[in-house]
């Protein structure tokens, strides 16, 4: 267990000159909120399970419900979060809807993040 202690100083110390280099290197808030949002929506099993199908190849719902074991309708509402967040796009063919990664940095981050899952371990 963490000693509670190593999460704060021990002594009161105040280092300006880095403190100014960060907070003028960090983002404004407008883009740390999208980002918070952005994870808010990684944040889901499920969504993470669509994304992690999609990585491996364009889908269309059926087949999305068919990997999942779940219905349409949700496997839809689940995608209407993810195309609202920009995370997958769609394109009709036929009378059916594919769906693919919105682009090369969401499989970034999902490969990334299962890496440090299973660095970790």
């Amino acid at each position: 267990m963490l000693d509670q202690r190593a999460e704060g100083c021990q002594e009161e110390c105040f280092h300006p000159d880095v403190v100014e280099r960060v907070r003028k290197a960090m983002p404004g808030e407008p883009l740390q909120e999208e980002l918070a949002q952005l994870f808010k929506v990684l944040g889901d099993h499920t969504r993470i399970r669509i994304l992690n199908a999609l990585c491996l190849s364009e889908l269309c719902v059926c087949d999305l419900t068919s990997i999942l074991g779940m219905n349409q309708s949700a496997v839809s509402h689940q995608l209407r979060v993810l195309r609202d967040a920009k995370l997958v796009k769609s394109r009709k063919q036929g009378k059916n809807v594919l769906y693919t990664l919105d682009d090369t940095h969401v499989s970034t981050l999902i490969r990334t993040g299962s890496e440090h899952i299973r660095e970790g371990k």
